[in-house]
């Protein structure tokens, strides 16, 4: 049956080669390094201190500024009851949503300064430019 003399037989496979053995920390941190996630980490905890920040400012300073001039006196509080067919009334809170935009676009617009800022002393790649040949 299986004869080892035999010149026309196959070899047998060499098993593989064996990774170099390396700790789990040592993994963890090669992998922290690999896909950048301690400066992921930091951003989203910059991110969420400043969106609190500004949605303090909003919350805080903007909507009872525009509260002013308005008959509700707060922004938040602008809303309009529509009354549907079978009389059921629905209110339509568009201060709040007004207030929530105003917040996005002042987020949106310091996210926008601070790219504009980093990609000036190339510390981010700025891909809206294009590329020098």
């Amino acid at each position: 049956m299986g004869n080892d003399d035999d010149p026309g037989a196959t070899p047998p496979p060499t098993p593989p080669l064996a990774p170099v053995s390396r700790s789990f920390s040592q993994q963890f941190f090669d992998f922290l390094k690999t896909f950048a996630i301690i400066g992921l980490a930091i951003a989203f905890v910059i991110g969420a201190a400043a969106s609190k920040l500004v949605t303090a400012f909003v919350e805080d300073i903007v909507n009872p500024t525009v509260g002013l001039f308005l008959p509700a006196g707060e922004l938040t509080k602008m809303s309009a009851n529509v009354t549907g067919v079978s009389g059921a009334t629905s209110q339509f809170k568009y201060g709040d949503l007004t207030a929530n935009i105003i917040d996005f676009l002042i987020i949106a617009l310091v996210v926008f300064v601070a790219f504009k800022f980093l990609s000036k002393y190339k510390l981010v790649e700025d891909k809206t430019k294009p590329e020098s040949k």
